[in-house]
């Protein structure tokens, strides 16, 4: 008998439970050969905006897409400075620099590795544009005082909530405080497309017209180009899985969470530490991500028992060599740097078993303790 493994996600068992469904709508979709910016991308568009709590949704092609798009819509360009964070994924630094923008760093909290607003008045200047704060890992940025710096100073708010679908702030969704939310839609996130995809949320209307106008070509009416745009469709066969796959959303995010406090009791006093949410916010677990001691050893360990890892993320952007020309050095944001040393992210899907969670539990804690002995 084969050897249980729990890999850091798996794709497999969300698709065999929804298998006949999935196949069912592929089939629908092609007999109709409408491919894109069809029936089910304005049917999903809609069902994602109000699950959000949103007036408009906008289906785009990935969630690098959403974040230029927003940028492009809220008039941020060359000169302009754009405040965000260096832990995280570098498309939310891309889409600020693939519209000329400059990204301005600030450090985050120690506890969630969100944006700590506190330090935005340090870093305002005349050509701050706008704040692009990130919802990491699940839980939501602590939106109060963002929008009331912004709103002081005149500045938009692009949220990026790729790995927050569905967390909340004030018992309010995020993608639905600022001018416009950004959400990935790529395949492991809590929900996601098979392939890529994406959405934006906005309840501005102008905003969301010139986000639909962008995304095709800079078009309202085919073949009549107001603006410079772009081929940024969500195609119809991804539209077709996240409609598909949204009445899931809640049922799994809060299986998420019961995983995560499972892991949570159990490795609260073995790891150095373990996810915490603030109690403004909800915490939906995209990635569960523990910090400890000696993390390649670690990692290595536990690989060797068949448990998938990761690091999210190993190098901040501002030490990144694409991100050089901005200047930063080590040590200008000591509590994303000294976060970047030691995080890992566990197995994290809705499909977890208590038998791979108690495997995963029992695997980190001998890594955790052999290592403990070898120092």
């Amino acid at each position: 008998m084969a050897a249980l493994r729990v890999p850091l996600v798996d794709l497999q068992a969300q698709y065999r439970s929804l298998k006949p469904e999935i196949m069912e709508a592929f089939g629908e979709v092609l007999d109709e050969m409408q491919l894109f910016l069809g029936p089910r991308t304005r049917a999903f568009e809609q069902q994602f905006a109000s699950y959000c709590e949103c007036l408009y949704g906008v289906g785009v092609s990935s969630g690098t897409d959403a974040l230029v798009l927003a940028l492009r819509a809220c008039d941020i360009g060359p000169g302009d400075e754009v405040i965000t964070v260096s832990n995280t994924f570098i498309a939310t630094v891309e889409a600020i620099a693939m519209v000329g923008a400059r990204p301005v760093f600030v450090d985050v909290d120690p506890i969630t590795y969100l944006m700590d607003w506190r330090q935005l008045e340090g870093v305002l200047s005349e050509h701050t544009k706008a704040i692009l704060p990130v919802h990491l890992y699940g839980h939501a940025a602590e939106m109060g005082p963002i929008m009331e710096f912004a709103r002081a100073h005149d500045l938009r708010v692009i949220e990026d909530a790729s790995q927050a679908h569905g967390a909340t702030y004030n018992g309010r969704r995020v993608g639905s405080f600022g001018d416009v939310g950004c959400f990935s839609l790529y395949y492991s996130k809590n929900l996601g497309a098979f392939g890529e995809a994406g959405i934006c949320t906005t309840n501005n209307e102008e905003l969301a017209e010139r986000l639909r106008m962008v995304r095709d070509h800079g078009s309202r009416v085919r073949y009549q180009h107001e603006v410079i745009g772009g081929n940024y469709r969500l195609d119809e066969l991804q539209a077709a899985v996240l409609l598909l796959k949204m009445p899931y959303l809640e049922q799994w995010n809060q299986a998420r969470q019961q995983h995560a406090r499972f892991y949570t009791e159990r490795l609260g006093d073995i790891v150095a530490q373990v996810p915490q949410f603030r109690p403004w916010a909800t915490h939906v677990y995209c990635y569960y991500v523990v910090q400890v001691e000696g993390r390649d050893e670690f990692r290595m360990s536990l690989e060797h028992e068949g448990i998938g890892t990761n690091v999210h993320y190993p190098v901040p952007l501002h030490l990144q060599p694409a991100c050089a020309k901005y200047g930063y050095t080590r040590g200008m944001l000591p509590v994303t740097e000294a976060a970047s040393e030691r995080i890992v992210s566990l197995p994290m899907y809705p499909e977890l078993t208590a038998e791979q969670l108690e495997l995963v539990v029992m695997t980190v804690q001998k890594a955790l303790l052999a290592g403990a002995h070898q120092a």
